[in-house]
């Protein structure tokens, strides 16, 4: 009976985490950097995971919330997709989830959001989007970290594994070992074919 207790406290289930933008999406949105009014560059996905606002400058994320510009102009990551499915499918742990952290922050029709999802036959009503942009950090990892952490500390997952195309976000990611022992973590980089490479 002891043992049962404990081995429930701990927890027994799977946390996998997926990213969207070049990941189960290819995405055209881009951030504006701002300065002075003007906008100065133009950021992608990939450039805005590791850019350094400098002084005087601002993001512009109008384009990154528009749910039909995303909804229009995504193109599925097939290989990504099928395996969300797969593995939202497979779930049979209770204390298992499948879950999506993105950088973006609310997207301005939640609805129109979600059904690019349902376009494409993956059950996002089964899963929860955690927008980490809305928590103001400028650090993409930063703020994904936050999130990772509010899963892990509920203690239901003795392992969790993370499916990114941002090398940045899967080393801070893995930085969180330290802090979870007791959790198995994998790190697993999206190509742009959808092919994932563990990261250790």
């Amino acid at each position: 009976m002891i043992k049962q207790r404990f081995k429930q406290f701990i927890g027994s289930g799977t946390l996998t985490i997926f990213d969207i933008d070049e990941t189960l999406f290819h995405t055209k949105a881009t951030v504006k950097v701002v300065k002075d009014g003007k906008i100065v560059r133009e950021l992608d996905n990939q450039e805005f995971n590791t850019y350094k606002r400098k002084d005087g400058e601002e993001f512009d994320f109008g384009n990154f919330r528009n749910a039909e510009y995303f909804r229009k102009t995504s193109t599925p990551v097939v290989k990504m997709i099928n395996k969300a499915k797969a593995i939202v499918k497979a779930k049979k742990d209770p204390h298992s989830r499948a879950i999506i952290v993105t950088a973006r922050s609310d997207f301005d029709d939640k609805e129109m959001f979600l059904q690019t999802f349902r376009d494409h036959g993956l059950p996002i009503d089964k899963m929860h989007v955690e927008r980490s942009g809305n928590l103001g950090i400028d650090s993409p990892a930063e703020a994904k970290k936050v999130v990772f952490r509010k899963y892990l500390n509920t203690q239901n997952y003795i392992k969790t594994r993370l499916y990114d195309d941002a090398m940045s976000n899967l080393k801070a990611f893995l930085e969180l070992q330290s802090e979870y022992p007791n959790v198995e973590f994998e790190a697993w980089f999206v190509k742009s074919d959808g092919t994932v490479k563990r990261i250790r």
